[in-house]
């Protein structure tokens, strides 16, 4: 089962919505990463690693971190200032600049 939680800027707004799950992907005949999703057990047996949304509280950017080769950084400007966009509540805002997100206490699926 996962979840999908909402984190909200206090200030501007911005929100971003994130899974507890992840993406978990296997690899393909191609070696290619295919994802699988929850309800589909069959493939979700399959997977080998799991990319994490992440966000860079310096720039905005929304970039993917794979487990199996872990980024401690932006990818577009190199800023160490990043977190995995489940655990957002309590971060600053990087599009505002002077808010933080805040989990959005009304809003919650489970899949």
């Amino acid at each position: 089962m996962a979840e999908v939680i909402n984190h909200v800027c206090n200030r501007c707004s911005a929100s971003i919505e994130a899974w507890s799950d992840g993406n978990p992907y296997y690899l393909d005949e191609n070696g290619t990463k295919e994802y699988a999703y929850h309800p589909d057990h069959e493939q979700l047996e399959k997977c080998i690693g799991n990319d994490s949304p992440h966000l860079c509280l310096g720039c905005g950017a929304e970039f993917m971190v794979d487990y199996e080769a872990p980024s401690d950084q932006c990818p577009k400007c190199h800023s160490q200032e990043i977190a995995d966009t489940f655990e957002l509540d309590g971060r600053k805002c990087p599009f505002c600049k002077a808010g933080t997100f805040v989990r959005d206490s009304d809003f919650f699926v489970v899949s």
